[in-house]
């Protein structure tokens, strides 16, 4: 046991210190740019499509280092940068719904003079040379990044564009959940396990159950992590069944199971249905997106797998991008560097030194919250030594603070 824990610890302090290191020498070069870096009145630009945790990360990387003349410009549907890992608690407990939904402007505001835009809106067409906007607008580029993420509704996601509209949505979950004595959560993954968690929880007297399809919770995670859940979850009295593929009937409350039996809540929550937003793609490079997984294909250096020329300027990563990594926020941080790395250097005319090799260690670890104050941190191994440290978040809104800090923004005091 005690080598075991020995190796894991080495493994994981290697791969922190190449990380550390890089970051050093990213922070060293953004540094000596933010002095140089000048202004350009007709700049060429690095169109990234989509603004969330990849997005937003690619975007602070390529400020921090494209050349003069060159800038990024973002464009994303939502008004607000919307911190995902919050909404399961923040539609469960009011009051703290608006500290879910960062500006924009407080994310990038590091970025030297003129190397930034932002732009609120929809692409819904892409060429050779230009994104077109549900405005009508056209936007050239000379190099453009996809990150899309996925589609799911509340309450992994917001359907609204505008903040306000979306702190309401959080609500409306809220309101639900009081009004409702039996509720139903479909789907055991991330999202759905702390929606089960956090409504037994802070609502001790709500009957709730937890419907998976899978022989157990979290499939996308080792047995570890099963396990700790569900411990959790049979002491707090929440229901869990196995293998059953619920569907929703069209009055909303009302579920049909496998063996055609039908059950009533007075509250279902569907926590499933995660779809890649690559249909902006469909015309210009069809063969571009998986027949199975509908994600954009991509190269090890993270560039449009397609054998036109133009894939080459083309770039996509985070959960829209078939990459091979985990479907996590960290591994769009680590992408979003290879991708920032290589355009600079494709602009300097070289060609893109870095390819993306998944680091499981770095990419794949999840803190799972489990109501409460309870929180069951876990750390993939690909040797399969997989750990897990349960600790006590005392925090009611999950220090959210500290998730504004990592994006470069500070949480207002009176928020």
């Amino acid at each position: 046991m005690a080598l075991s824990i020995a190796g894991f610890i080495l493994r994981l302090t290697r791969h922190i210190f190449s990380i550390s290191c890089g970051l050093i020498r990213h922070k060293a070069r953004a540094t000596y740019h933010g002095w140089t870096y000048q202004a350009a009145e007709s700049p060429k630009n690095v169109v990234i499509v989509g603004g969330s945790f990849a997005g937003i990360q690619a975007a602070k990387f390529l400020t921090e280092t494209l050349p003069s003349g060159w800038r990024v410009v973002m464009i994303e549907k939502n008004s607000h940068f919307n911190f995902l890992f919050a909404f399961p608690r923040f539609s469960v407990i009011p009051g703290h719904e608006k500290k879910a939904f960062i500006p924009y402007k407080d994310i990038t505001r590091a970025a030297p003079i003129g190397s930034f835009q932002r732009i609120q809106g929809f692409v819904n067409k892409v060429d050779s040379d230009a994104v077109w906007l549900k405005s009508g607008e056209k936007i050239a580029f000379s190099y453009l990044v996809i990150a899309t993420g996925s589609s799911q509704q509340l309450p992994a996601k917001a359907a609204s564009t505008d903040h306000e509209g979306a702190c309401e949505e959080l609500r409306s979950i809220h309101r639900q959940i009081q009004d409702a004595q039996r509720i139903a959560v479909i789907g055991a993954g991330a999202v759905g396990v702390e929606m089960a968690t956090d409504i037994k929880s802070f609502h001790s007297t709500r009957d709730v159950t937890i419907f998976s399809s899978r022989d157990k919770l979290l499939p996308s995670f080792g047995p570890e992590l099963h396990d700790c859940a569900s411990e959790v979850m049979d002491k707090m009295g929440v229901v869990m069944r196995y293998n059953e593929r619920a569907t929703v009937l069209p009055d909303a409350k009302s579920l049909q199971l496998s063996n055609g039996d039908v059950e009533k809540f007075d509250l279902v929550l569907v926590c499933t249905g995660q779809k890649p937003n690559s249909g902006i793609l469909q015309e210009y490079a069809p063969e571009a997106i998986s027949k199975t997984t509908h994600r954009i294909l991509v190269r090890p250096t993270l560039q449009l797998q397609s054998p036109e020329a133009y894939a080459d300027n083309v770039f996509a990563l985070g959960d829209v991008a078939e990459t091979g990594g985990p479907k996590m926020a960290r591994a769009g941080f680590f992408q979003s560097m290879i991708v920032a790395e290589n355009i600079v250097s494709m602009i300097n005319g070289k060609l893109p030194p870095r390819t993306y090799q998944p680091v499981l260690m770095m990419e794949g670890p999840i803190k799972l919250t489990l109501g409460k104050g309870q929180t069951c941190f876990y750390i993939p191994d690909p040797d399969g030594d997989n750990r897990i440290f349960t600790v006590r978040d005392k925090k009611e809104d999950l220090d959210v603070a500290n998730g504004w800090r990592m994006l470069g923004a500070r949480l207002p005091k009176d928020l």
